[in-house]
């Protein structure tokens, strides 16, 4: 997971600042109050990427609208921001952070290194097709990049800001705006995932039904405890990698 800059809540106080600043020299500026609102908060909500936990992301975001709506009445704007001005910071909120998305992992961060063992113990031709499920703004898909410089990438991110986001760091990448669950993944040979350990049961059930013989899947850090691995491997002081070749071997001690 990536570092945020500096230690907590430094990131948080630095971005509100940000905001801040920002919109009061658009208010300087003559700007209409509702869109400085909407560019502040979305200067908010792009930094709180910096977030290195979902909770911590999610109070960076909605710091800034959350204290303007306290200061209004020192201010003298509640009676000159619309109603509707302030469905805008929730509508990038939730953009960002789609609420179907919440029950499986938050913004988790490839490590640059972390898959870099991984051809030698999951060897792919080349022209290979390896998913990154859930790709969030690409890390992933840089590190497999690496371990894979043959293969064809691909990208599923259910945030369309990621996903745009994600598309413009990995232009050699095919990133699409989908569903993991939803999506089907018999076409690759390679599924990689940076999830959490509640979420790992379903992607387990979806790689036994859909991934074809010799396909693998790939588990950064969270270990799929229904299933025996084909291997692990991590750099020096890395996470764990968790390999799976199908067809997946049943329960541990079987």
């Amino acid at each position: 997971m990536r570092k945020a800059l500096g230690t907590w809540p430094l990131p948080a106080v630095l971005t509100w600042a940000a905001a801040w600043l920002l919109f009061r020299a658009l208010m300087g500026q003559g700007i209409a109050q509702h869109w400085a609102l909407v560019t502040a908060t979305a200067l908010g909500v792009g930094l709180s990427l910096l977030g290195n936990s979902w909770w911590r992301r999610v109070l960076i975001a909605a710091g800034f609208p959350l204290s303007l709506a306290l200061s209004l009445p020192s201010l003298g704007l509640a009676a000159v921001l619309p109603a509707w001005a302030w469905l805008v910071p929730l509508l990038l909120l939730l953009a960002v952070y789609p609420l179907n998305a919440w029950r499986d992992a938050p913004l988790f961060p490839t490590p640059a290194h972390a898959l870099d063992s991984l051809p030698q113990h999951a060897p792919l031709p080349n022209g290979a097709h390896v998913l990154d499920a859930g790709c969030g703004l690409g890390h992933g898909l840089k590190a497999l990049r690496r371990a894979y410089p043959q293969a064809q990438l691909f990208g599923l991110e259910w945030s369309w800001p990621l996903r745009a986001l994600c598309a413009l760091r990995c232009p050699w990448a095919q990133v699409r705006r989908a569903d993991i669950w939803a999506a089907d993944w018999s076409s690759y040979d390679m599924v990689y995932l940076f999830q959490r350990p509640e979420s790992m049961p379903r992607a387990v059930a979806k790689a036994q039904a859909e991934l074809r013989p010799g396909a693998w899947l790939v588990s950064l850090e969270f270990e799929a405890q229904a299933i025996k691995p084909t291997a692990r491997c991590s750099e020096p002081g890395g996470k764990m990698v968790w390999l799976y070749q199908a067809p997946l071997n049943g329960p541990q001690g079987d």
